[in-house]
């Protein structure tokens, strides 16, 4: 697989809910919070904000709210298309989410974008609103 990652079993992307996940942003090494999900057999994977206010999570922890094969900020009311990432409706209408590359192959999702890392399954970890630092 070269310089791809693992991030997660493929089962593990659904149509009816997400999953997250922690990458670092290779040029700020920041972390940031993705989503995977599944739509008409793909595996889609997006950065986990809203594109109305980038601090709001679509996913909080639990699986984000789709309906329709929509994503739903729950904050702003904002739907997603999950193939594209478009914003069909809410206050950031023609907005898109920032796609995450990856590909599945032999049962798993790997990461293929050059500009994160994998970090681990689940949430940032925080600490009283604090991200907690991590050894290597």
């Amino acid at each position: 697989m070269g310089t791809q990652r693992r991030i997660a079993d493929a089962n593990d992307a659904r149509e009816d809910t997400t999953h997250l996940i922690t990458l670092r942003d290779l040029e700020s090494d920041d972390e940031r919070e993705a989503i995977l999900l599944r739509a008409d057999g793909e595996v889609h994977a997006w950065l986990n904000y809203c594109q109305h206010y980038t601090r709001v999570n679509i996913d909080k922890g639990d699986g984000a709210e789709m309906r329709d094969g929509e994503l739903i900020c729950e904050n702003h009311g904002a739907y997603f298309e999950s193939e594209t990432g478009r914003c069909t409706f809410g206050p950031c209408e023609g907005a898109y989410l920032n796609r995450v590359a990856v590909t599945v192959e032999d049962g798993g999702i790997y990461l293929t974008d050059d500009e994160y890392e994998f970090v681990r399954e689940g949430a940032i970890e925080t600490v009283a609103g604090e991200t907690v630092p991590r050894d290597g």
